[in-house]
């Protein structure tokens, strides 16, 4: 079973037990994925279907910020709930020890010694750790590791 025919299947589970939370949430991420979908007239495989739950609890998390900011908990919690909902649905996400390890692997691959393979790096890395980490900061690990 694809990704999409697991949002819609606890869709149903979610409209069943009456959780708004969780129900608001995945219909949030189908018509996310429905809107690709649309304008790239193409159906997503599980993959770029990762890529648009992954770029929404970026966006989530940038909200939680900008809302504790503004002292506005009850927003910020909103959020925090929204992403635990789509965290579901999420591969497992990687310990820092895998990162690292994915990371050294990586960059030994692709012969990359300086800050100007950066991008080499990340690129053969992205596909590897799609929605099982978070980019930003393994850029940081990147750099650290590139002097």
């Amino acid at each position: 079973m694809n990704l999409t025919d697991q949002l819609k299947d606890q869709m149903k589970d979610a409209m069943r037990a009456k959780d708004k939370v969780r129900l608001g949430t995945i219909r949030m991420a189908l018509a996310a994925i429905k809107q690709i979908e649309v304008d790239t007239r193409e159906t997503l495989n599980d993959e770029q279907a990762i890529a648009v739950l992954t770029k929404m609890v970026k966006q989530r998390r940038d909200s939680i910020a900008q809302y504790e900011a503004a002292s506005r908990p009850e927003l910020a919690a909103a959020e925090a709930e929204e992403i635990q909902v789509i965290e579901t649905f999420l591969p497992k996400q990687l310990t820092e020890e895998e990162v690292a390890t994915i990371i050294d692997e990586t960059i030994a691959e692709v012969g990359a010694a300086t800050m100007a393979d950066m991008g080499k790096v990340m690129g053969a890395l992205k596909s590897k750790v799609q929605g099982r980490a978070d980019l930003g900061a393994i850029g940081t690990l990147i750099r650290a590791k590139l002097k």
